[in-house]
Protein backbone atom coordinates (compact mmCIF):
# COMPACT_ATOMS: atom_id res chain seq x y z
CA UNK A 1 0.00 0.00 0.00
CA UNK A 2 1.91 3.24 -1.02
CA UNK A 3 -0.19 6.78 0.06
CA UNK A 4 1.50 10.05 -1.81
CA UNK A 5 0.27 13.14 -0.11
CA UNK A 6 1.02 16.70 -2.66
CA UNK A 7 4.04 18.98 -1.83
CA UNK A 8 5.32 16.88 1.46
CA UNK A 9 5.65 13.67 -1.04
CA UNK A 10 5.46 11.31 2.27
CA UNK A 11 5.25 7.76 1.62
CA UNK A 12 4.04 5.50 3.81
CA UNK A 13 4.82 1.97 3.09
CA UNK A 14 3.18 -1.42 4.92
CA UNK A 15 4.30 -4.54 4.39
CA UNK A 16 3.04 -8.04 5.49
CA UNK A 17 4.42 -11.42 6.67
CA UNK A 18 4.04 -14.95 6.72
CA UNK A 19 2.02 -16.49 9.68
CA UNK A 20 4.23 -17.97 12.65
CA UNK A 21 2.57 -20.62 14.27
CA UNK A 22 3.15 -21.42 18.01
CA UNK A 23 2.03 -24.42 20.02
CA UNK A 24 1.46 -23.79 24.02
CA UNK A 25 -0.30 -25.88 26.31
CA UNK A 26 -3.32 -25.03 28.00
CA UNK A 27 -2.30 -24.63 31.86
CA UNK A 28 0.85 -23.28 31.21
CA UNK A 29 2.04 -20.05 30.85
CA UNK A 30 2.87 -19.12 27.09
CA UNK A 31 5.40 -16.27 26.30
CA UNK A 32 6.04 -14.65 23.27
CA UNK A 33 8.74 -11.98 22.40
CA UNK A 34 8.36 -9.44 20.06
CA UNK A 35 11.67 -8.55 18.89
CA UNK A 36 12.54 -5.17 16.86
CA UNK A 37 15.80 -6.80 15.27
CA UNK A 38 12.96 -9.25 13.66
CA UNK A 39 11.01 -6.30 11.76
CA UNK A 40 14.18 -4.12 11.84
CA UNK A 41 15.03 -5.38 8.57
CA UNK A 42 11.69 -4.03 7.04
CA UNK A 43 12.44 -0.70 7.11
CA UNK A 44 15.28 1.69 5.55
CA UNK A 45 18.27 2.00 6.92
CA UNK A 46 18.97 5.40 9.32
CA UNK A 47 21.14 7.83 7.24
CA UNK A 48 23.78 7.88 9.78
CA UNK A 49 26.01 5.06 10.22
CA UNK A 50 26.34 3.60 13.24
CA UNK A 51 22.43 4.63 14.32
CA UNK A 52 20.17 1.94 12.42
CA UNK A 53 19.21 0.62 16.15
CA UNK A 54 18.13 3.53 17.17
CA UNK A 55 14.72 3.73 15.27
CA UNK A 56 11.69 3.93 17.90
CA UNK A 57 9.52 0.93 17.25
CA UNK A 58 6.41 -0.11 18.96
CA UNK A 59 3.89 -2.86 18.52
CA UNK A 60 0.16 -2.91 18.22
CA UNK A 61 -1.54 -6.59 18.94
CA UNK A 62 -5.16 -7.62 18.44
CA UNK A 63 -7.32 -10.63 17.65
CA UNK A 64 -7.94 -11.04 13.87
CA UNK A 65 -10.96 -8.88 13.12
CA UNK A 66 -11.42 -7.74 16.76
CA UNK A 67 -9.62 -4.54 18.15
CA UNK A 68 -8.58 -5.89 21.31
CA UNK A 69 -6.78 -9.23 22.02
CA UNK A 70 -8.17 -12.27 23.97
CA UNK A 71 -9.16 -12.56 27.24
CA UNK A 72 -6.38 -14.38 28.12
CA UNK A 73 -3.57 -12.93 26.52
CA UNK A 74 -1.99 -9.40 27.78
CA UNK A 75 0.97 -7.18 25.76
CA UNK A 76 3.47 -5.40 27.81
CA UNK A 77 6.20 -3.01 25.58
CA UNK A 78 7.84 -0.87 28.15
CA UNK A 79 9.56 2.06 25.91
CA UNK A 80 9.98 2.34 22.12
CA UNK A 81 13.85 0.82 21.99
CA UNK A 82 12.63 -2.11 23.92
CA UNK A 83 10.74 -5.47 22.73
CA UNK A 84 7.49 -5.98 23.22
CA UNK A 85 6.23 -9.20 24.76
CA UNK A 86 2.67 -11.43 24.69
CA UNK A 87 1.69 -13.61 27.24
CA UNK A 88 -0.63 -15.07 29.65
CA UNK A 89 -2.35 -18.49 30.23
CA UNK A 90 -4.77 -20.28 27.84
CA UNK A 91 -7.24 -22.35 29.33
CA UNK A 92 -9.11 -25.93 28.20
CA UNK A 93 -11.47 -23.91 26.85
CA UNK A 94 -9.56 -22.36 23.67
CA UNK A 95 -8.01 -25.61 23.05
CA UNK A 96 -8.45 -26.79 19.38
CA UNK A 97 -9.37 -22.98 18.42
CA UNK A 98 -6.74 -21.46 16.76
CA UNK A 99 -6.00 -17.73 17.72
CA UNK A 100 -4.81 -15.17 14.75
CA UNK A 101 -3.27 -12.43 16.28
CA UNK A 102 -2.55 -9.42 14.01
CA UNK A 103 0.98 -7.75 14.85
CA UNK A 104 1.64 -4.60 13.48
CA UNK A 105 5.10 -3.05 13.91
CA UNK A 106 5.08 1.01 13.66
CA UNK A 107 8.26 2.69 12.38
CA UNK A 108 8.32 5.90 15.09
CA UNK A 109 10.39 7.78 12.94
CA UNK A 110 9.58 6.10 9.05
CA UNK A 111 5.81 6.39 9.77
CA UNK A 112 6.13 2.57 8.33
CA UNK A 113 4.37 -0.40 9.47
CA UNK A 114 4.84 -4.30 8.81
CA UNK A 115 2.50 -6.56 9.94
CA UNK A 116 2.46 -10.24 9.65
CA UNK A 117 0.04 -12.87 11.60
CA UNK A 118 0.86 -14.88 14.90
CA UNK A 119 -1.66 -17.72 14.66
CA UNK A 120 -2.03 -19.43 18.11
CA UNK A 121 -2.83 -23.03 18.25
CA UNK A 122 -3.27 -24.23 22.02
CA UNK A 123 -2.66 -27.80 22.91
CA UNK A 124 -4.45 -30.27 25.46
CA UNK A 125 -2.42 -31.36 28.32
CA UNK A 126 -3.03 -34.58 30.48
CA UNK A 127 -1.42 -33.02 33.44
CA UNK A 128 -3.64 -30.04 33.20
CA UNK A 129 -4.47 -28.27 35.62
CA UNK A 130 -1.92 -29.20 38.32
CA UNK A 131 -3.79 -30.32 41.20
CA UNK A 132 -1.35 -27.87 43.50
CA UNK A 133 -1.01 -24.50 42.58
CA UNK A 134 1.21 -21.36 44.63
CA UNK A 135 1.13 -17.70 43.96
CA UNK A 136 4.34 -15.85 45.13
CA UNK A 137 4.33 -12.18 45.25
CA UNK A 138 8.03 -11.28 44.24
CA UNK A 139 9.03 -7.50 45.29
CA UNK A 140 11.95 -6.71 43.50
CA UNK A 141 11.42 -7.34 39.70
CA UNK A 142 8.83 -5.90 36.89
CA UNK A 143 6.61 -8.33 34.44
CA UNK A 144 8.80 -7.65 31.93
CA UNK A 145 11.76 -8.62 33.76
CA UNK A 146 10.05 -11.78 34.90
CA UNK A 147 8.64 -12.92 31.54
CA UNK A 148 12.93 -13.67 30.55
CA UNK A 149 13.48 -16.97 30.08
CA UNK A 150 16.90 -16.81 32.37
CA UNK A 151 14.69 -15.27 35.18
CA UNK A 152 11.89 -17.29 35.14
CA UNK A 153 14.17 -20.53 34.81
CA UNK A 154 15.91 -19.41 37.71
CA UNK A 155 12.87 -18.73 40.15
CA UNK A 156 11.68 -22.16 38.99
CA UNK A 157 14.63 -23.80 40.03
CA UNK A 158 14.47 -22.51 43.27
CA UNK A 159 10.46 -23.30 43.92
CA UNK A 160 11.88 -26.48 42.94
CA UNK A 161 14.36 -27.29 45.28
CA UNK A 162 11.75 -26.38 47.90
CA UNK A 163 8.99 -28.07 46.87
CA UNK A 164 10.70 -31.26 45.31
CA UNK A 165 8.06 -31.97 42.68
CA UNK A 166 8.38 -34.35 39.94
CA UNK A 167 6.21 -31.83 37.65
CA UNK A 168 6.41 -28.10 38.39
CA UNK A 169 4.98 -25.63 35.67
CA UNK A 170 4.60 -21.75 35.45
CA UNK A 171 1.15 -21.53 35.18
CA UNK A 172 0.54 -17.39 34.75
CA UNK A 173 2.24 -14.01 35.68
CA UNK A 174 0.89 -11.02 36.35
CA UNK A 175 1.65 -7.21 37.32
CA UNK A 176 0.82 -5.77 40.23
CA UNK A 177 -0.67 -3.44 39.27
CA UNK A 178 -3.03 -5.22 37.70
CA UNK A 179 -4.06 -6.47 41.10
CA UNK A 180 -4.52 -2.77 42.50
CA UNK A 181 -0.77 -2.08 43.12
CA UNK A 182 -0.08 1.77 43.56
CA UNK A 183 2.75 2.93 40.44
CA UNK A 184 6.08 3.07 42.42
CA UNK A 185 8.19 6.34 43.19
CA UNK A 186 11.34 6.44 40.85
CA UNK A 187 13.70 6.37 43.76
CA UNK A 188 16.18 4.11 44.63
CA UNK A 189 15.25 1.72 41.80
CA UNK A 190 11.73 0.55 43.11
CA UNK A 191 9.95 -2.46 40.96
CA UNK A 192 6.38 -2.71 40.36
CA UNK A 193 6.04 -6.23 41.81
CA UNK A 194 4.70 -9.22 39.97
CA UNK A 195 2.80 -12.40 41.23
CA UNK A 196 3.75 -15.70 39.85
CA UNK A 197 1.19 -19.09 40.06
CA UNK A 198 3.36 -21.84 39.34
CA UNK A 199 1.99 -25.89 40.01
CA UNK A 200 2.90 -29.21 41.03
CA UNK A 201 2.01 -32.66 40.90
CA UNK A 202 2.87 -33.27 45.08
CA UNK A 203 1.53 -31.68 48.23
CA UNK A 204 2.93 -28.29 49.20
CA UNK A 205 6.01 -28.89 50.87
CA UNK A 206 6.80 -27.46 54.95
CA UNK A 207 8.66 -25.38 54.08
CA UNK A 208 5.80 -23.21 51.72
CA UNK A 209 2.74 -24.21 55.35
CA UNK A 210 5.62 -22.12 57.77
CA UNK A 211 3.61 -19.31 56.95
CA UNK A 212 -0.17 -20.60 57.80
CA UNK A 213 1.34 -21.14 61.40
CA UNK A 214 -0.02 -19.11 63.90
CA UNK A 215 2.90 -17.29 64.47
CA UNK A 216 3.67 -15.87 60.76
CA UNK A 217 -0.23 -15.32 60.72
CA UNK A 218 0.61 -13.07 63.78
CA UNK A 219 3.49 -11.39 62.49
CA UNK A 220 1.83 -10.78 58.77
CA UNK A 221 -1.12 -9.13 60.90
CA UNK A 222 1.03 -6.45 62.43
CA UNK A 223 2.92 -6.14 59.03
CA UNK A 224 5.95 -7.60 59.76
CA UNK A 225 8.10 -10.28 58.22
CA UNK A 226 7.40 -14.03 59.17
CA UNK A 227 9.78 -16.58 59.93
CA UNK A 228 10.78 -18.87 56.86
CA UNK A 229 13.25 -21.10 56.66
CA UNK A 230 13.83 -21.58 52.78
CA UNK A 231 13.41 -18.37 52.37
CA UNK A 232 17.71 -17.98 52.13
CA UNK A 233 17.11 -19.98 48.84
CA UNK A 234 15.07 -16.87 47.53
CA UNK A 235 16.76 -14.05 48.76
CA UNK A 236 19.63 -13.79 46.72
CA UNK A 237 17.75 -12.76 43.72
CA UNK A 238 14.02 -12.72 44.40
CA UNK A 239 12.42 -10.86 47.55
CA UNK A 240 9.05 -12.75 48.63
CA UNK A 241 6.51 -10.87 50.40
CA UNK A 242 5.72 -14.31 52.22
CA UNK A 243 2.35 -12.67 54.06
CA UNK A 244 1.05 -12.68 50.14
CA UNK A 245 1.63 -16.59 48.97
CA UNK A 246 -1.55 -18.29 48.30
CA UNK A 247 -1.89 -22.11 48.70
CA UNK A 248 -4.28 -23.81 46.84
CA UNK A 249 -5.41 -27.04 46.40
CA UNK A 250 -7.71 -27.87 43.60
CA UNK A 251 -8.90 -30.81 44.83
CA UNK A 252 -10.28 -29.37 47.63
CA UNK A 253 -12.04 -26.38 45.64
CA UNK A 254 -16.14 -27.04 46.04
CA UNK A 255 -16.91 -26.09 42.13
CA UNK A 256 -19.30 -23.59 41.62
CA UNK A 257 -21.88 -23.50 38.44
CA UNK A 258 -23.49 -21.15 37.23
CA UNK A 259 -26.21 -21.72 35.05
CA UNK A 260 -27.56 -19.07 32.51
CA UNK A 261 -30.70 -17.62 32.77
CA UNK A 262 -33.68 -18.66 30.35
CA UNK A 263 -33.73 -15.44 27.61
CA UNK A 264 -36.66 -13.78 27.72
CA UNK A 265 -39.02 -12.21 24.74
CA UNK A 266 -37.18 -9.59 24.40
CA UNK A 267 -33.80 -11.23 24.06
CA UNK A 268 -32.73 -12.49 20.46
CA UNK A 269 -31.22 -16.12 20.56
CA UNK A 270 -27.38 -16.60 21.11
CA UNK A 271 -26.80 -17.33 17.81
CA UNK A 272 -30.03 -15.10 15.89
CA UNK A 273 -30.43 -12.77 13.50
CA UNK A 274 -31.41 -8.92 13.91
CA UNK A 275 -34.34 -8.89 12.11
CA UNK A 276 -34.99 -4.58 11.61
CA UNK A 277 -38.57 -3.37 11.01
CA UNK A 278 -39.88 -2.70 7.58
CA UNK A 279 -39.41 0.20 5.56
CA UNK A 280 -43.14 0.55 5.17
CA UNK A 281 -44.01 2.01 8.55
CA UNK A 282 -47.15 4.10 8.52
CA UNK A 283 -46.18 7.98 9.19
CA UNK A 284 -47.62 9.35 12.74
CA UNK A 285 -48.92 12.59 12.95
CA UNK A 286 -47.37 15.02 15.64
CA UNK A 287 -49.21 17.84 15.76
CA UNK A 288 -51.89 17.06 18.34
CA UNK A 289 -49.06 16.08 20.36
CA UNK A 290 -47.24 19.35 19.83
CA UNK A 291 -50.73 21.31 20.84
CA UNK A 292 -50.73 18.85 24.04
CA UNK A 293 -47.14 20.21 24.80
CA UNK A 294 -47.63 24.14 24.36
CA UNK A 295 -51.19 24.31 25.13
CA UNK A 296 -51.57 22.66 28.61
CA UNK A 297 -48.54 24.93 30.12
CA UNK A 298 -49.38 27.98 28.64
CA UNK A 299 -53.45 27.63 29.97
CA UNK A 300 -51.55 27.18 33.21
CA UNK A 301 -49.38 29.92 33.38
CA UNK A 302 -52.12 32.17 31.58
CA UNK A 303 -53.92 31.27 34.66
CA UNK A 304 -52.12 32.27 37.55
CA UNK A 305 -51.07 35.53 35.51
CA UNK A 306 -54.70 36.11 35.95
CA UNK A 307 -54.65 35.29 39.74
CA UNK A 308 -51.98 37.38 40.24
CA UNK A 309 -53.07 40.30 39.09
CA UNK A 310 -56.33 40.53 40.14
CA UNK A 311 -54.69 39.40 43.93
CA UNK A 312 -52.13 42.56 43.44
CA UNK A 313 -54.23 45.22 41.41
CA UNK A 314 -57.66 44.44 42.41
CA UNK A 315 -57.80 43.98 46.10
CA UNK A 316 -55.46 46.47 47.16
CA UNK A 317 -57.28 48.57 50.47
CA UNK A 318 -56.18 52.22 49.84
CA UNK A 319 -54.48 54.88 51.90
CA UNK A 320 -58.54 55.99 52.67
CA UNK A 321 -59.59 52.80 53.59
CA UNK A 322 -56.95 52.16 55.89
CA UNK A 323 -56.92 55.76 57.79
CA UNK A 324 -60.71 54.69 58.36
CA UNK A 325 -59.77 51.81 59.91
CA UNK A 326 -57.12 53.55 62.10
CA UNK A 327 -58.16 55.46 65.88
CA UNK A 328 -58.31 58.82 65.91
CA UNK A 329 -55.93 59.07 68.32
CA UNK A 330 -53.15 56.85 66.45
CA UNK A 331 -53.76 59.40 63.23
CA UNK A 332 -53.42 62.66 65.41
CA UNK A 333 -50.23 60.98 67.36
CA UNK A 334 -48.69 60.13 63.58
CA UNK A 335 -49.09 63.47 62.18
CA UNK A 336 -47.93 65.33 64.99
CA UNK A 337 -44.38 63.51 64.72
CA UNK A 338 -44.64 64.13 60.91
CA UNK A 339 -44.99 68.37 61.87
CA UNK A 340 -42.51 68.00 63.79
CA UNK A 341 -40.02 66.11 61.98
CA UNK A 342 -40.69 68.47 58.79
CA UNK A 343 -40.37 71.72 61.38
CA UNK A 344 -36.97 70.54 62.48
CA UNK A 345 -35.68 69.66 59.34
CA UNK A 346 -36.46 72.96 57.62
CA UNK A 347 -34.98 74.54 60.79
CA UNK A 348 -31.47 72.96 60.41
CA UNK A 349 -31.24 74.14 56.82
CA UNK A 350 -31.43 77.90 58.32
CA UNK A 351 -28.81 77.63 61.26
CA UNK A 352 -25.29 79.04 61.22
CA UNK A 353 -22.21 77.00 61.19
CA UNK A 354 -20.70 76.52 64.51
CA UNK A 355 -17.45 77.00 65.44
CA UNK A 356 -14.58 74.82 66.10
CA UNK A 357 -13.86 74.08 69.40
CA UNK A 358 -9.85 75.13 69.08
CA UNK A 359 -10.83 78.49 67.65
CA UNK A 360 -13.31 79.03 71.22
CA UNK A 361 -11.30 81.85 73.73
CA UNK A 362 -9.65 79.77 76.82
CA UNK A 363 -12.00 80.48 79.77
CA UNK A 364 -10.52 80.78 83.49
CA UNK A 365 -13.22 79.80 86.03
CA UNK A 366 -11.59 81.16 88.90
CA UNK A 367 -11.41 84.82 87.08
CA UNK A 368 -14.30 84.91 84.83
CA UNK A 369 -11.63 85.84 81.87
CA UNK A 370 -10.76 84.30 79.00
CA UNK A 371 -7.25 83.91 76.92
CA UNK A 372 -7.89 84.76 73.09
CA UNK A 373 -6.95 81.89 70.72
CA UNK A 374 -4.62 84.29 68.87
CA UNK A 375 -1.50 84.89 70.20
CA UNK A 376 1.29 86.64 68.34
CA UNK A 377 4.37 84.91 66.87
CA UNK A 378 6.70 85.19 69.84
CA UNK A 379 4.04 84.16 72.38
CA UNK A 380 4.90 80.87 73.20
CA UNK A 381 2.12 78.54 74.11
CA UNK A 382 4.23 75.43 75.11
CA UNK A 383 4.76 76.17 78.87
CA UNK A 384 0.87 77.33 79.17
CA UNK A 385 -0.99 75.95 81.39
CA UNK A 386 -4.71 75.22 80.18
CA UNK A 387 -6.15 77.02 83.40
CA UNK A 388 -4.02 80.18 83.82
CA UNK A 389 -4.01 82.02 87.04
CA UNK A 390 -4.45 85.40 87.48
CA UNK A 391 -0.32 86.15 88.21
CA UNK A 392 1.04 84.77 84.73
CA UNK A 393 -1.96 85.90 83.05
CA UNK A 394 -1.60 87.86 79.53
CA UNK A 395 -3.90 90.05 77.31
CA UNK A 396 -6.41 89.45 79.71
CA UNK A 397 -9.80 89.90 78.14
CA UNK A 398 -12.93 90.81 80.57
CA UNK A 399 -16.42 88.83 80.00
CA UNK A 400 -19.20 91.63 80.94
CA UNK A 401 -21.26 90.30 83.34
CA UNK A 402 -24.49 91.02 83.56
CA UNK A 403 -26.47 92.65 85.99
CA UNK A 404 -29.40 91.43 87.92
CA UNK A 405 -32.76 94.30 86.61
CA UNK A 406 -33.66 96.47 89.81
Amino acid sequence: MKLLIAYDMVTILSRSHADRNVYPSAGVLFVHVLEREYFKGEFPPYPKSGDASNDPITFNTNLMGYPDRPGWLRYIQRTQHSDGVLYGSPTAEHVGKPTVIEITAYNRRTFETARHNLVINIMATEEFPLPYQAEFYIKNMNVEEMLASEVLGDFLGAVKNVWQPERLNAINITSALDRGGRVPLPINNLKEGVYVMVGADVPFSSCLREVESPHNQLRCSQEMEPAISCDKKFRTQFHIDWCKISLVDINKVVPVYITRPDPGTGILPEFGEYNPPSESLKSRNYFSDFLVTLAVPSAVALVLFFIIGYTMCCRREGVEKRNMQTPDIQLVHHSSIQKSTKELRSMSKNREISWPLSTLPVFNPVSGEVVPPIHPDNYETTSMPLMQTQANLQNQITIPQQRPSG
